[in-house]
Parts: structure tokens; sequence; C-alpha cells
């Protein structure tokens, strides 16, 4: 059984999952080759820098993406790409 650390870890993780534009960066991310800057995932999502921000901040603090820096730009790129992709094909299978 869970304890209550695990299921409020489980339970960030879905509710950050839960949004159609978190998907979508992660989405972006993990059909790079690269990281990409935050700038950029900003101008493909048609939005602004600071609302991409706060989705990527939600993401990083469940500890699905990781986000460094250079220079001034902050640089995404997921921490756990298999488990990710595994994840989607899974629900994708539910279909």
């Amino acid at each position: 059984m869970l304890d209550e650390h695990e299921l409020r870890r489980i339970s960030d993780i879905f509710s950050a999952l839960g949004s159609p534009i978190r998907l979508r960066i992660i989405e972006l991310v993990s059909k790079t080759q690269r990281p990409l800057h935050i700038k950029a995932v900003a101008q493909v999502l048609k939005s602004d820098y600071a609302a991409v921000y706060r989705h990527v901040r939600v993401l990083e603090k469940c500890g699905l993406i990781g986000v460094y820096e250079v220079g001034r730009s902050r640089v995404l790129y997921l921490k756990n790409a298999e488990l990710i992709k595994e994840c989607v094909q899974t629900v994708k299978n539910v279909f």
C-alpha cells in the first residue's frame, strides 16, 4: 500500500500531466534530439514566455523535466524520457 508521501507525489504527477499545454511541452521536448530553450517552446506554442515558464515550473516541481541555465536562457530536458514515452504509449493504447 502507498504511504501518504507516495500518494501525494503520484497525484502531483497526474495533475501536471492533466494540462494539454504541459503535455504539449513534454511532447516538444521529447521529440527533439537536444534540449530546448523555453523561448523556443513558447514560440512553437504561440504563447508568451511567462505562461510557458509557469507550466514548466509545475513539470519541474514534480520531476518530469529539468531546467538548466545557459547564459540568460533556460533550457529544458526530460528527466526520464523513456518512462514518459512509455506512459504516453500506455495511455494511447487505452483508446
